[in-house]
């Protein structure tokens, strides 16, 4: 086996991790995800991501400019990686960094999560496209497409969490914050600009 396959594979099985406690949360009565506070479920979520960013980066390493891309693919790929890291920095900085990890802690409805309930989780979903584009790699792509899926169930499986956690605050934050992004994200934009 290659090293380029076997990053390739530890990435894809680590994922397969990841979404094993994402939808056991969604699809049974035991709550893996959000881990709450260091319990072994936070340790076992932390060390599949772990293991899933390294074969990421060891993918791409190995990988990079395999797919040939058009030269305006790893460009804009730069461009929507920085953005969306910049997103997900400005998503994290808001809250404690215990926080960002899934420990429960406060509702958080201003900066970033008053355009989206999930700012981290946009961020992740955009930064990671732009570094399949930038790194011009098939596999990458690959990865970066079940990277995205997780990142789309786990506020599914979070918000359950949130409710019993926060309730009726949580109920009127839902209704007026989309999950990732809406109508209502890019009239907050706009007028946040305009004034």
């Amino acid at each position: 086996m290659t090293p380029t396959r076997l990053a390739f594979g530890a990435g894809l099985l680590s994922a397969a991790g990841v979404y094993v406690l994402v939808l056991g949360t969604l699809l049974t009565d035991h709550e893996w995800w959000p881990p709450g506070d260091r319990t072994p479920a936070y340790y076992v979520h932390w060390t599949l991501v772990g293991v899933f960013d390294i074969a990421l980066v060891a993918t791409a390493a190995l990988d990079w400019g395999a797919w040939d891309l058009p030269r305006v693919a790893p460009v804009a790929g730069v461009a929507l990686a920085l953005f969306g890291t910049a997103l997900f920095v400005w998503g994290a900085r808001t809250m404690r960094s215990a926080e960002t990890m899934g420990v429960t802690g406060e509702l958080y409805t201003d900066g970033p999560y008053a355009y989206t309930r999930n700012p981290q989780y946009v961020g992740m979903i955009v930064g990671v496209s732009g570094f399949a584009l930038a790194v011009d790699s098939l596999l990458v792509a690959v990865l970066a497409v079940v990277h995205v899926g997780w990142v789309l169930l786990l506020p599914r499986a979070e918000e359950p969490h949130l409710r019993a956690e926060f309730g009726d605050a949580y109920d009127r934050y839902a209704r007026r914050v989309p999950r990732f992004v809406g109508v209502a994200t890019l009239r907050r934009a706009v007028a946040a600009v305009a004034s």
